[in-house]
């Protein structure tokens, strides 16, 4: 299980934000061999999930809230430590993710730009497909949206 912290910009220490820069960009870049512009001016309005084990950072979402982003509330860079996937804690972060747009933002609907390899996860987490599929980044994506 892991420890879901939920964070401003502003209360990140500098050890937090760092520890999710190098994560981003372990996954986002190298892993998925992307080069893009992860910093991009948004970590400052976003609300930062960060899932903790034993002390380190495993998981990881941002959030915005209506308008900041898409027209609706968002969750954006989803994602887990390589080494820490087997455990599901893309579940944990994604449910504590849409319970902190509930509290946070008090929004029940969500928008996400979801890789298409991930659909089936999104889908069971109550997120459906909308529109077609693009590509951002070079990496086909899918917009869904999640409501209850």
């Amino acid at each position: 299980m892991i420890e879901v912290k939920v964070k401003t910009f502003a209360e990140l220490t500098t050890q937090e934000l760092y520890d999710v820069l190098q994560l981003r960009s372990e996954v986002f870049v190298v892993e998925q061999d992307c080069v893009y512009q992860d910093i991009d001016g948004k970590d400052q309005k976003a609300l930062h999930v960060i899932g903790f084990k034993n002390k380190k950072i495993v998981a990881y979402t941002r959030l915005f809230k209506p308008g900041d982003y898409f027209e609706l509330a968002s969750i954006g860079r989803v994602i887990v430590d390589k080494a820490q996937r087997q455990y599901k804690y893309g579940y944990d972060i994604m449910n504590a993710s849409i319970e902190a747009v509930k509290t946070h933002y008090n929004q029940t609907e969500i928008k996400i730009s979801a890789q298409c390899y991930l659909k089936r996860f999104y889908g069971n987490l109550g997120f459906k497909e909308i529109g077609d599929e693009y590509l951002e980044d070079g990496i086909p994506h899918i917009g869904m949206i999640y409501k209850k």
